[in-house]
């Protein structure tokens, strides 16, 4: 599987696009592209790569990691697939955004493909495993690729952090608990492609993230 990551947006946001390198299927994880030049710069990269965009996911829908997701799926014929426990956030992207001052004119947005935790998907090929990390919000996922040894964390966990707490939805002591109970277990050489900042592993979070008690 072949992985190509942008950062977009004034919150310096990573959308990632995922592919099989010999049959060209692709999924996009998290779009935040937030003006014309940033979905400009997806949609060049997908077509100079010949690529098949398929699948589109979002690990939640903060207005960060989905503010492109109209794009994609208008662009593409997409449907959004997420946990549906983050529809209050799909639906309320304006709102989102006003608060924190950005600009956004797309509208709201519905999940239309639940997904639901400890789920087996395919994506771009590669066999999948949901995993819900409730607590940045109520219906935030993480995905994790065994063969690959990759997890998209989202906004659950990053290199020596964790997400937020403090937004609609947020939950301190479920994120801690998800993350101890389901990220942390799985192989500690797993690295862990963060929303924001660097990636890590699961071993080094397990034995350097202050917020965890390991």
């Amino acid at each position: 599987m072949k992985i190509h990551k942008f950062t977009f947006n004034p919150f310096g946001e990573h959308t990632y696009i995922v592919w099989n390198e010999q049959s060209k299927k692709a999924a996009i994880i998290d779009p935040g592209m937030m003006d014309n030049s940033e979905r400009t710069a997806v949609a060049e990269f997908i077509e100079n790569n010949n690529l098949s965009l398929q699948q589109l996911f979002n690990t939640h829908m903060h207005v960060d990691h989905a503010a492109g997701n109209h794009f994609i799926e208008t662009t593409y014929g997409l449907q959004t697939a997420c946990s549906v426990a983050d529809n209050y956030l799909a639906q309320s992207l304006t709102a989102q955004a006003r608060l924190f001052g950005i600009p956004y004119d797309e509208g709201e947005i519905s999940i239309q493909t639940d997904l639901a935790d400890g789920q087996l998907i395919k994506v771009a090929d590669e066999e999948c495993r949901v995993l819900h990390i409730a607590g940045h919000t109520k219906g935030h996922i993480a995905l994790y690729f065994p063969t690959e040894g990759i997890v998209f964390s989202g906004d659950a966990l990053f290199h020596m952090s964790i997400g937020r707490t403090d937004l609609p939805g947020g939950d301190y002591d479920a994120l801690i608990n998800n993350i101890e109970n389901k990220l942390l277990s799985l192989p500690p050489e797993t690295i862990a492609l963060t929303g924001h900042g660097p990636q890590t592993t699961i071993g080094f979070e397990s034995r350097h993230n202050p917020y965890l008690a390991r």
